[in-house]
């Protein structure tokens, strides 16, 4: 436990020294651009002392090193300042739009683990069958498709032919809960189509491994039924595998349901990042 822990501080330590490193890179290859940043904004009919106004209402009258200092400052804690598009609070902008993408991926990971899981045990369970080959292709197929390809074919056949579920996920800040899950059930049902092919596929393998094991097949001998077997005894011994794929896909859903958001114009992070 202590090395778990150990491990995860050294990954969480490394991954914000990264931020840190990116940030200032970014910072400095921004700084280092011809232009100046006041005069874009207010056009070329500004007069000086107004671009020297803005210049100062936005810092950058003050040296390179006091701007990121007080930007680095900010962001810890929690200010990340005011949006010269809009001039609103980046705060206030974000703050739905993160809760909205968080309740996107949290609910296609409720969706697509325990399908994932059922799914891989079965395959495990009718190795070599019409199910375990249907699956195989059909994850295989997932794997290799786009995202916004798999959102425009369900959102054909789901929204438009069917009429199941609206074609548009607009969700807004009065919106119901129900009414927030049907508006994003066809997105969830995107994201878990493309990330849990390789969750169903680590499940069935990493149970077909385990299943040649002696105590395997003793509890087989002693007239145990061969999903008892896998549910009892397999999957406990598999957790380690399945669980780091788990992770992985848990990781590549809050990418994936960037380009999901735009499709389906869903009010996230997506909006802002394309």
């Amino acid at each position: 436990m202590t090395h778990i822990l150990k491990m995860l501080a050294q990954r969480i330590l490394l991954g914000l020294l990264t931020l840190f490193a990116i940030s200032l890179i970014i910072f400095l290859a921004v700084s280092m651009l011809p232009g100046d940043a006041a005069e874009a904004i207010l056009g070329q009919a500004a007069t000086p002392e107004t671009v020297a106004a803005l210049r100062r209402q936005l810092g950058l009258d003050l040296p390179p090193h006091i701007r990121y200092l007080d930007w680095l400052g900010g962001i810890l804690q929690g200010d990340f300042g005011t949006s010269i598009g809009n001039g609103r609070e980046i705060n206030e902008v974000l703050g739905t739009r993160v809760y909205n993408t968080i309740f996107l991926a949290l609910f296609a990971a409720c969706i697509a683990v325990p399908l994932a899981l059922f799914c891989g045990i079965l395959a495990a369970l009718y190795r070599n069958t019409l199910y375990d080959r249907t699956v195989n292709v059909v994850t295989l197929s997932s794997i290799s498709t786009p995202e916004f390809f798999v959102a425009y074919i369900l959102l054909l056949l789901i929204s438009v032919k069917a009429g199941w579920l609206p074609s548009l996920s607009n969700v807004r800040l009065d919106t119901s809960f129900a009414e927030h899950l049907e508006k994003t059930l066809l997105p969830a049902l995107v994201l878990t189509l493309v990330s849990m092919a390789h969750m169903m596929r680590m499940t069935r393998a990493a149970i077909i491994n385990l299943l040649a094991n002696a105590y395997i097949e003793m509890a087989a001998l002693k007239g145990m039924k061969r999903f008892r077997i896998i549910v009892h005894h397999a999957l406990p011994n598999a957790w380690a595998p399945i669980v780091n794929v788990v992770v992985i896909n848990l990781a590549y859903l809050i990418v994936g349901v960037i380009v999901v958001e735009v499709v389906f114009v869903y009010p996230g992070l997506g909006q802002y990042l394309v």
